[in-house]
């Protein structure tokens, strides 16, 4: 299991085509890239990000999109608008294959009562999504969010259960405690398609804090983790505010190294 770090985590402060470099400095060999605007969805971009990556020999196992701006409008009811903005959809797809990036995290539909939408219309949604990925050469990985849709284990297992076309998951634990879960209830229904983790901490007064630095019992669940054979990565992602200085991202990794190898 390797340990990676999400560009998120400099996020407001460093251009994204210049955080893997960053990365790379404090020793990370593999992470996520968000794209934060539009823009970063483009071909000659996710050709610069490829160029960048190949060159400091660093593997870019996902890509995160601004997906406020259009994955809630990908279940609107408005055809005009959902078949628009699912144009941005295909865009992410692409960048990703372009990147070499096996995942696309996905956030998805707000959270809302499902019945005012249908969830045979959801899940149809997420075969054209998961279709599209997989025509990209990625996959779909459904994140649990706390305002999404996904924060309930009940419409995870729905979607996977319905969901015709390759889905796997991304575990965040912070956004589990925001939706007041515990991890093991994600990972209980996400199964062996669990294949990316957000790896962060908290506390009763911080939503998000890195890795040791709260109370989670992050030794109990790899231990989870080792007992269903998870086989994939872990990403350090956390906000720009939970770190003074950019040596605690580095240490962060260092701690989850022991942690594994308990």
């Amino acid at each position: 299991m390797r340990i990676g770090l999400s560009s998120a985590s400099f996020y407001p402060d460093i251009f994204t085509e210049n955080s893997i470099q960053k990365m790379k400095d404090l020793g990370f060999e593999c992470g996520e890239i968000f794209l934060n605007s539009p823009s970063e969805y483009e071909d000659r971009f996710a050709s610069e990000l490829k160029e960048n990556a190949e060159k400091l020999k660093f593997d870019i196992i996902s890509v995160h999109a601004f997906s406020s701006s259009f994955e809630p409008f990908l279940f609107d009811r408005y055809e005009r608008r959902r078949k628009d903005l699912m144009k941005n959809f295909s865009m992410v797809c692409k960048a990703a294959s372009i990147i070499g990036a096996r995942f696309y995290t996905f956030h998805g539909i707000r959270l809302i009562e499902s019945k005012t939408i249908g969830m045979k219309f959801i899940t149809d949604i997420y075969n054209e999504l998961a279709y599209r990925a997989g025509e990209a050469g990625i996959l779909l990985s459904q994140e649990n969010v706390s305002w999404c849709m996904s924060s309930d284990p009940e419409f995870l297992q729905e979607i996977k259960h319905n969901c015709r076309y390759p889905l796997c998951f991304t575990l965040d634990i912070k956004q589990a405690y925001k939706a007041e879960r515990k991890p093991e209830e994600y990972i209980e229904v996400m199964g062996k398609d669990l294949l990316n983790i957000h790896i962060n901490d908290r506390s009763e007064e911080r939503v998000c804090l890195l890795p040791g630095k709260g109370t989670v019992d992050l030794r109990e669940l790899f231990g989870k983790l080792k007992r269903i054979d998870y086989k994939g990565d872990c990403i350090i992602e956390v906000y720009r505010e939970n770190y003074s200085d950019e040596k605690e991202l580095s240490e962060a990794r260092e701690y989850i190294k022991e942690i594994i190898n308990f």
